[in-house]
């Protein structure tokens, strides 16, 4: 099983940005126009690792090694979860809660480097971004409880595996509104509209981009790569909770994630193209309203 694993998260490292790319083309094909190339997202990583890094006086260590850190937490994350069918290559009982703490580590490390630039400005964002986190956390627990509910197991890899899933989510709504909580959540995460824009440039309503601002070179290239990442975890998280609700066969189940994920990101892409930012004040009611979801599958499947 290791094996299949570990061909997953290497070709989930070298698709990542791919998924980002799909994103824009489809923003593209809904706004009638050309857009940029398919493949522009590694362009853009490549022309980053060959530029210097450029760091201000009042910034500390903490500046440069946060990037690093994030990246590595979110690498830490992607291998934490299973392909379709096989085992992770990082399994363990109580795994989900790991893979969920990833992810707020990586987001403490962005928010440290923001608050290390002593600006105003990007401390604005990290506050942003951490009273947002608040509510997309929720939402990721209450998934995750609703599937170690049914399944009785704390590993995320048994829990994939586990025909219990299929048993209850087929028949009822709940997965339904689980998959939307989820979703929501990761427009959350990977600040995405109408949580955040990530091509704004108006600075009252930048969040997470807010927070990169002074990072420049091979830094600014590891934290495009690992939100690239993220994303890519957040759909196939997603991609496994759909697919593993209905039976088939194992070793179709890669293609079928791989189809499913692309979908996704073109769901991403149409929402992002027909709709707009939401006001600051408007988004922690859309996530409580994405968390009442959540809770109402909990109630369902009890």
């Amino acid at each position: 099983m290791t094996l299949p694993a570990l061909i997953f998260v290497l070709v989930s490292l070298l698709a990542a940005p791919l998924l980002t790319g799909w994103i824009v083309r489809v923003k593209a094909l809904c706004a009638g126009r050309r857009g940029a190339p398919l493949l522009q997202p590694y362009h853009d990583l490549f022309r980053l690792l060959h530029k210097g890094a450029v760091y201000s006086r009042s910034t500390s260590s903490l500046f440069w090694l946060a990037p690093m850190a994030t990246l590595a937490a979110t690498v830490a994350a992607l291998c934490l979860l299973p392909l379709p069918g096989y085992t992770a290559l990082i399994a363990f009982r109580g795994d989900l809660v790991l893979f969920a703490y990833l992810f707020a580590l990586g987001r403490f490390f962005t928010i440290l480097a923001a608050l290390d630039t002593a600006s105003a400005f990007e401390g604005m964002g990290a506050s942003r971004e951490a009273w947002y986190a608040i509510f997309a956390e929720l939402i990721l627990f209450l998934a995750l409880a609703n599937l170690a509910r049914f399944t009785n197991s704390l590993s995320l890899s048994q829990i994939f595996q586990s025909r219990a899933v299929s048993i209850n989510y087929a028949d009822s709504p709940a997965l339904a509104l689980l998959v939307v909580s989820l979703f929501v959540a990761l427009l959350t995460e990977n600040c995405r509209i109408p949580v955040d824009d990530p091509t704004t440039h108006l600075e009252l309503t930048m969040i997470h981009e807010v927070m990169v601002l002074d990072h420049n070179g091979p830094d600014f290239a590891y934290i495009l790569y690992g939100a690239a990442l993220k994303l890519w975890i957040w759909a196939m998280f997603i991609t496994l909770v759909i697919i593993s609700a209905f039976p088939s066969p194992n070793g179709l189940r890669p293609l079928i994630a791989a189809g499913v994920l692309f979908v996704i990101a073109t769901a991403i892409g149409i929402v992002e193209s027909v709709m707009a930012r939401l006001r600051l004040e408007r988004v922690p009611q859309m996530l409580m309203g994405a968390g009442a979801l959540g809770l109402l599958s909990y109630i369902i499947l009890g």
